[in-house]
């Protein structure tokens, strides 16, 4: 049976399923969506590309460099020739006791700079003071023995001449008064030995210099002849450095020590070579060449009143051999190298650097001496990276501007390794 609907009601038809979307309508919105993007990147840039450029001297690449200057000047500048070394003291000694004997007193402090004559150790001497008083008990009785047979000799003689007396007994005497005579030599002889061993029973300081660390305290007995060391003295004051240099070296170095009066001059500097230790002179150079290492070794003498030198230290050593006379000098952060050409970067009145080359006659730290330009030339010391030949530059004041003298500040900073001493 068909049912029918009832009046009043109304049929309402199921709803329809949407349209899918076609694919070409999905590749426009994500090409969209990309384009958005790209355009939200790129807009910074461009914006920033509308900026005008601003000067090199300020940060920017459009203008002048602004670099720090000197000026060539003429001088002196002394050549030196460096050379490993170590502080040798000129002096060091061990003390042994020379007696045996019960040590009584310890007179140093350990590290107690001493002097010559310090009474350092005391040992019991009563054991030898009483060999030496029966050894002077013996001398007396000898020498009276000597004496008698001295009047015994003399008498024995006048009976001989009043033909009383055979020649024999006046022989005999003769030879007995001889034995006597030795027998008081010999009691000498122990008296003074006895008498110098009274003084070991007192070690003195043989020397003025600095004692290292108690090696024997009291109580303890030592023996004489033993290994064994009471203490170690080291001379400090005046004290010396030996140092090796190569022997191409040795004829130079002889000639100018030779015709030096006063002898060279040896600076001593720290391990770091940062700090200046001592100035001396030269003391003598060795009499041979070492053929392992083919170099000579020298000694130098310094005062070391300072006691800035340490004995075994290790010191970089600067002999002073020649001085350069009226010449060209320039800091030594001005120079460049390329390849082995050094050059410099001259300013001109115009504003303008050029490239020069130079020759190197001498590097000494902070200066060098030069070849190839005029006194009073300017030559360029920072901002190395950011010059060329011809570039435009503004000399910026000493000690301004923050990335201006940067090189100058940091002489490793662009530049390349000095040239070796000549």
């Amino acid at each position: 049976m068909t049912e029918h609907p009832s009046p009043g009601s109304f049929h309402q038809p199921p709803p329809a399923e949407p349209e899918p979307q076609s694919p070409k309508k999905r590749h426009w919105l994500a090409w969209l969506v990309v384009a958005l993007v790209v355009g939200a990147l790129l807009l910074p840039i461009l914006h920033r590309a509308k900026k005008p450029a601003t000067p090199m001297g300020r940060g920017g690449p459009g203008g002048p460099t602004a670099v720090t200057t000197e000026t060539v000047r003429t001088g002196t500048m002394p050549i030196f020739i460096d050379a490993l070394g170590t502080v040798t003291p000129q002096q060091t000694v061990n003390v042994y006791s020379q007696v045996t004997g019960r040590v009584l007193a310890v007179n140093y402090r350990e590290g107690q700079i001493v002097k010559k004559g310090d009474v350092l150790v005391e040992i019991d001497r009563g054991p030898t003071e009483a060999q030496l008083q029966q050894a002077e008990g013996s001398l007396k009785r000898d020498t009276a023995t000597r004496d008698q047979a001295g009047i015994n000799l003399k008498r024995y003689q006048e009976a001989y001449a009043e033909k009383a007396l055979a020649q024999q007994t006046v022989s005999d005497q003769e030879a007995s008064l001889r034995q006597s005579q030795g027998t008081v030599q010999n009691d000498e002889g122990l008296v003074n030995y006895y008498k110098i061993q009274l003084g070991y029973y007192r070690i003195v300081a043989p020397l003025t210099g600095r004692i290292g660390l108690r090696l024997v305290d009291p109580g303890n007995t030592v023996f004489s002849g033993s290994s064994t060391t009471i203490a170690t003295i080291t001379q400090l004051a005046p004290i010396t450095a030996v140092f090796s240099l190569a022997e191409d070296h040795v004829p130079h170095v002889q000639d100018r020590f030779n015709k030096t009066p006063d002898g060279l001059v040896v600076d001593l500097y720290d391990r770091s070579q940062s700090k200046k230790l001592a100035t001396g002179k030269l003391l003598t150079l060795d009499n041979q060449v070492d053929t392992t290492t083919g170099t000579v070794r020298l000694r130098a003498l310094f005062s070391n009143d300072d006691a800035a030198l340490f004995p075994n230290q290790f010191v970089n050593a600067r002999l002073q051999v020649d001085v350069l006379e009226n010449v060209k000098l320039i800091p030594t952060i001005a120079v460049q190298y390329n390849g082995q050409q050094a050059f410099v970067y001259v300013l001109g009145a115009d504003g303008k650097v050029k490239l020069q080359n130079i020759t190197v006659v001498n590097a000494e730290q902070k200066d060098v001496a030069i070849e190839g330009l005029d006194t009073g030339a300017v030559v360029v010391t920072s901002n190395f990276d950011r010059l060329a030949d011809g570039a435009k530059v503004t000399v910026a004041p000493a000690g301004g501007g923050r990335g201006a003298n940067r090189d100058a500040q940091d002489p490793d900073a662009g530049a390349s390794p000095r040239a070796p001493t000549r």
